[in-house]
């Protein structure tokens, strides 16, 4: 099919050649060869009269018109896969499908194992695809390459549709043989002690520090992770203190060597919500999902709040 004299095929190409920045790459996911995608490169290049990619060293960059046309050829795209994807009912017994969700390994830890239970049980031939919480995640949405995204509520876009799964507090992990005693630390122990927290790997500020900047506590960092599942476990045998959901820290408890305390003062607790793209709202499967991740979220943390 064509559109102002432009094979709308190379459309997919182009959105793909964007997204890579890298002919063979792009090839393979199209499932053609290298051969045709650079044809299809040579195409896109004289029908806007303009070079699209250029090459850097080993490495493709945008030019300006590929990259102004991004946003919207990929909304395009999305909207095409929406339709696509879509079916007008879902029967989760013969769905073979395949859906992706955005989470942190906080939740992958917490609400994905009865999720997964729940989704097992259901609908065996579903597979489950998780995608690590990065910077920004709701681009993922945006872009198609995600079908569910579960995060902070402060990470998600006004955008598009969301709801708010559950609440978790906040709490202190120290090591069982630690000198701390009581069941809270008062605020000399919490700032005097090195703590360990979560660093996101790439880049932006770590979920303890923001939490304490916010209530002017400055607490010293020993141990920077990229996971928080292993916070508990990096304050065993030690005096340091993590900083964690509750949910987790106390999934932790059983492997022993560590207990959990109150912190010196008051902290706002976790907020998670759901989100996904606007143009799936309607999508039976996704409501289906969505029902499957609220019901595991209350099995862990009862109802939101």
């Amino acid at each position: 099919m064509r559109f102002k004299n432009l094979d709308l095929n190379l459309l997919v190409a182009l959105d793909t050649l964007i997204r890579v920045r890298n002919v063979s790459r792009a090839a393979d996911e199209m499932f053609i060869t290298q051969s045709a995608m650079s044809n299809a490169l040579g195409r896109l290049r004289d029908y806007f009269d303009d070079p699209l990619l250029i090459q850097v060293g080993r490495t493709m960059e945008l030019s300006p018109l590929a990259a102004s046309l991004e946003p919207s050829l990929r909304d395009i795209i999305v909207r095409i896969e929406a339709a696509i994807v879509s079916t007008p009912s879902f029967v989760p017994e013969e769905a073979t499908r395949t859906i992706s969700l955005i989470v942190s390994d906080y939740t992958l830890s917490t609400i994905m194992p009865p999720f997964l239970q729940l989704v097992m049980q259901q609908a065996p031939r579903l597979r489950i695809e998780f995608k690590p919480q990065q910077n920004l995640p709701h681009l993922l949405l945006e872009r198609g390459e995600a079908d569910l995204l579960i995060a902070p509520t402060v990470f998600s876009s006004p955008n598009h549709p969301s709801e708010v799964l559950f609440e978790d507090p906040i709490c202190c992990v120290v090591a069982a043989e630690s000198p701390f005693s009581g069941h809270r630390l008062t605020e000399q122990e919490f700032l005097s002690a090195g703590h360990v927290i979560m660093q996101p790997p790439n880049g932006g500020e770590s979920f303890a520090q923001r939490i304490c900047d916010e209530l002017g506590l400055r607490i010293r960092v020993e141990v920077a992770s990229f996971s928080f599942a292993s916070l508990p476990l990096l304050v065993r045998q030690s005096n340091r203190i993590a900083l964690v959901q509750q949910s987790l820290a106390q999934s932790m408890m059983d492997l022993g060597g560590v207990r959990i305390m109150e912190p010196p003062v008051a902290m706002p607790r976790l907020e998670q919500s759901m989100q996904w793209h606007s143009y799936r709202t309607r999508d039976p499967a996704l409501s289906w999902i969505r029902e499957q991740v609220r019901i595991a979220a209350k099995l862990v943390h009862g109802t939101a709040g």
